[in-house]
């Protein structure tokens, strides 16, 4: 992984994990990029929550829909990253919403979420990116206080398999140039 772009290309959604702990200096670093991720008006919403106790990976893997594929991720990964956002904090000034689109928190988190997984492939660990669980139960369980939301969950470890790259849009079918265009 030599490039910026080869990392981006690379990135895979990563759901099986070896049993090797992610060392704290890897995790640090993983931590130092992801403290460098824009923002809306640099107001940095998110929180990150690091989950290592097995017995609280396996509740929250409890909580992630049993469709989901990652459900096991979240028990099995070394550990379990859970990003949160600060309400009415991104796309606001003064207190009140700048855009039509409300609050930016989730697009905020989607960029730290981002920083977080990219930075994590450069490190050779891996990643999955989980949406799809009881937000309420995990936000009760992780004691996340009112005014934040639970946005995602991460799991974190070494790979246990190096999937291969799920096909992608041409550029051509989604880049419209000066009007949008089907």
């Amino acid at each position: 992984m030599d490039t910026f772009f080869d990392i981006v290309k690379g990135r895979r959604s990563i759901r099986r994990f070896t049993a090797q702990p992610v060392e704290q200096e890897k995790l640090d670093v993983l931590l130092e990029a992801a403290r460098w991720t824009p923002s809306w008006a640099n107001t940095q919403c998110w929180e990150l929550i690091v989950v290592a106790d097995a017995d609280t990976k396996k509740e929250i893997s409890g909580l992630v829909s049993p469709k989901n594929p990652a459900t096991l991720a979240c028990a099995n990964a070394p550990l379990l990253l859970a990003v949160c956002g600060a309400l009415g904090k991104s796309g606001f000034y003064k207190g009140e919403q700048t855009t039509i689109l409300g609050d930016w928190f989730m697009y905020d988190c989607g960029l730290f979420t981002q920083t977080i997984s990219l930075a994590a492939h450069k490190l050779g660990l891996g990643t999955v990116i989980v949406g799809l669980f009881d937000h309420h139960a995990v936000k009760k369980l992780l004691a996340v206080p009112d005014g934040y939301e639970v946005v995602a969950l991460l799991p974190l470890g070494y790979p246990d398999h190096a999937p291969s790259a799920p096909k992608r849009k041409a550029v051509g079918e989604f880049v419209h140039h000066e009007r949008f265009s089907l």
